[in-house]
Parts: C-alpha cells; sequence; structure tokens
C-alpha cells in the first residue's frame, strides 16, 4: 500500500501491522494488475477481455447431459452471484444452448461450506455444478472441519471478476468522503453495523480490514446474500455494506443509498464521481471472481461440454452487456488456468487473513 497522501482518519500502523500492510499491498497487487485495463475502458465498452486458454479439443466433446443439471450457487437469493447465475440459465434457454434445463439451487449456509460439501461429496456427477464467490477460498480456510480442498474440483470457468464499493444510506448527508466515514463510524464505536454476506468471507474480511486500518470497532452482521445485505441498508437496519455494483441496484438508481469509495485501481465507469479507495492514499484493491465449479473427478468429455457452453456465454453478446452494466471485468479462464488462479488465491487469501489478524488491536 503507498503511503502518499495519507488520510487524516488513518491510524498510524507501527511495528507488526507495517509488516501486515506490506503483505496486503503485494497481493492486492498482484489482483490489481490483471484488471487495469478492463476497468479503465471507456463508457458504454464492453470489459476487455481475452481467452486465457485453447478450446478443449472436438474429440473430447462427446458427451451431452440427460437429465436437468443443477446449478449450484454458495449464496442466498439477489446476491451478485445468484443474479449473474439467473442471467446465465436464462441466456441458455432462450439461445437454446442446452437441451435440458438448469435448476438453480440456493444454498448459503455456513457461508457457502454446505454448497461446497455437497459438491465435494458428488465426484464423478456430471449433472451438477457450482457458480462460487471469493468464499470459495475463505471458507475452507475458516472452518477445516469440513476438509474442503479446492483443488480437488473440476475448474470450468471464470467469467469475470466482480468488484465492491463501501455503501451508506443516501440520508447520511453527513458522511461524502472516507474520512467522514471513519469519524462517523468512530463515533458510534462497536455499534455503527457492517452488514455483509457470510461470516468470515468477503465482507467481513473487507469490514476486519477496514476496523484495522483506520482504527474501528464496527460490529460485523453475517446475513445470506448480497440481496439481504443491500435491502438492510435500504431498510436502515444497517449503517453500511461493501456490496458489489449489482447487488445495490434495486436501491441506488432510486436515490436510496451511495456509495463513498470504490475498493479498485482506478474509477469504475458506472460510478465515475466515486473515488478509489487508492485516492485517499490507501493503496488497497480487492476482488470476487465469478466462476463455474464441477465436483472432483467430472468426466473429460463432460467438462469439455461445459467449457464450451461457457466460453459460448462469455463471448455473447448478452453477457458481455450484463458484465458491462454491472462493473465485471477480466479474462475467462477455464481448465488449468483456472486451476492455478484458485491455487494463488487461496494463498493470497491465507495470507490476507493472517495480515489482518496481525493489524487487529492486541
Amino acid at each position: 500500500m503507498t503511503a502518499a497522501a495519507k488520510p487524516k482518519s488513518m491510524r498510524r500502523v507501527p511495528g507488526l501491522a507495517t509488516i501486515a500492510l506490506g503483505v496486503l499491498a503485494v497481493a492486492s497487487l498482484q489482483s490489481a494488475q490483471s484488471l487495469a485495463q478492463s476497468l479503465a475502458s471507456p463508457p458504454g465498452a464492453a470489459p476487455a477481455a481475452k481467452i486465457a486458454q485453447a478450446p478443449a479439443s472436438p474429440a473430447a466433446g462427446a458427451w451431452k447431459p440427460t437429465k436437468p443439471i443443477e446449478f449450484m450457487v454458495m449464496a442466498g437469493p439477489g446476491g451478485g452471484a445468484d443474479k449473474a447465475v439467473r442471467f446465465l440459465v436464462d441466456v441458455i434457454a432462450k439461445k437454446g444452448l442446452a437441451t435440458v434445463p438448469f435448476t438453480v439451487v440456493n444454498d448459503p449456509g455456513r457461508s457457502g461450506g454446505d454448497a461446497l460439501a455437497k459438491l465435494q461429496a458428488r465426484p464423478g456427477d456430471d449433472h451438477a455444478i457450482l457458480f462460487t464467490l471469493n468464499s470459495f477460498y475463505t471458507t475452507p480456510l475458516d472452518l477445516p472441519d469440513l476438509k474442503i480442498d479446492v483443488s480437488k474440483f473440476t475448474p470450468i470457468a471464470r467469467l469475470a471478476e466482480d468488484v465492491f464499493l463501501l455503501w451508506v444510506h443516501s440520508d447520511r448527508k453527513d458522511i461524502n468522503t472516507i474520512d467522514d466515514y471513519v469519524t462517523a463510524v468512530k463515533a458510534k464505536g462497536k455499534d455503527w453495523v457492517m452488514a455483509g454476506t457470510g461470516k468470515g468471507a468477503e465482507d467481513q474480511l473487507l469490514t476486519e480490514f477496514l476496523n484495522a486500518t483506520y482504527g474501528l470497532n464496527m460490529t460485523y452482521r453475517a446475513m445470506g446474500g448480497g440481496g439481504e445485505v443491500a435491502k438492510e441498508l435500504a431498510d436502515k437496519k444497517a449503517d453500511s455494506t461493501v456490496n458489489n455494483p449489482s447487488e445495490q441496484n434495486d436501491y441506488y438508481p432510486k436515490g436510496m443509498t451511495k456509495p463513498i469509495v470504490a475498493f479498485t485501481p482506478g474509477r469504475l465507469q458506472a460510478y465515475i464521481t466515486t473515488p478509489t479507495l487508492r485516492e485517499t492514499g490507501m493503496d488497497f484493491n480487492y476482488f470476487m471472481q465469478r466462476s463455474v465449479v464441477g465436483p472432483p473427478r467430472m468426466s473429460a468429455a463432460a467438462a469439455a461440454w461445459y467449457d464450451k457452453l461457457f466460453r459460448a456465454l462469455f463471448e455473447s453478446p448478452e453477457w458481455k452487456d450484463y458484465a458491462n452494466k454491472n462493473s465485471l471485468a477480466g479474462d475467462l479462464l477455464t481448465g488449468s488456468s483456472l486451476m492455478t488462479y484458485w491455487i494463488k488465491e487461496r494463498e493470497k487469501h491465507a495470507r490476507w487473513k493472517m495480515a489482518i489478524d496481525l493489524m487487529k488491536p492486541q
């Protein structure tokens, strides 16, 4: 993280916490580099994209589904993952890309741990896939008793990386900058509620980062999905959130909520007046995968069929428009390239969690 233009609200971070900030900076920079070009796209342009792995060979594509496909979501209805899955399923049906229906099943229990455990317990099932968040990494780290090993799953496709903004209710006329936010949170102490998706997942990671970095003591309230979280803020039952853009689409356009900063390397075209946290002097970025996962030991032929399907979806004008409207960006990753990404992200999240623990008051 850069020290330049350090905001007056940021506390001094000595000793181990300084080391922790360095760890966060390196991991954050690695994520930022992969998205910087996409986020800089001009207004109305689809996110820049390239295909990161060659298509599967035609010989591997003989498999076809023979019954409905269960499309699991490791979060509740109304969140960014749920909205993306339902959009994809609609496009599949409208374009006739599959001869069987896809059944969407939300399973947010234990911050997505239940969904991961169920998928892991279905090795070789070619009719089950899962749409994942970063809880794909954080939940196994927080709940080791689940014995989830993400390297055992079948990598199908990463369609995008999603972004985060810090949100408050529009009635908070006193909060327009990160300094205003820090002042308000400090005044309310532990009674300030940050609502988020899941326990120990990405929203709580960001909450703990803000607490540790700015000397705050806000309380994190875990909920089942981003849609529920966004509604909690709109109904003034929470003081702030770190929702993805799509999750605030029911409230932000109506003037009910407002973003304060974005956790991105550059300003988002859809939120061009909202500064990045980097602009305030804290060079921290955070992104969330939007990926499709198969169970362990999915057949190679089925994996090739899903690869072809999600490549077609990624390249479709419908998905490009959806991604552009919801500030999604990033390259398509499949197969071994996606597995490499997962392993790196798992290691990165382990370092992040360690760094944030070091930054907490002793």
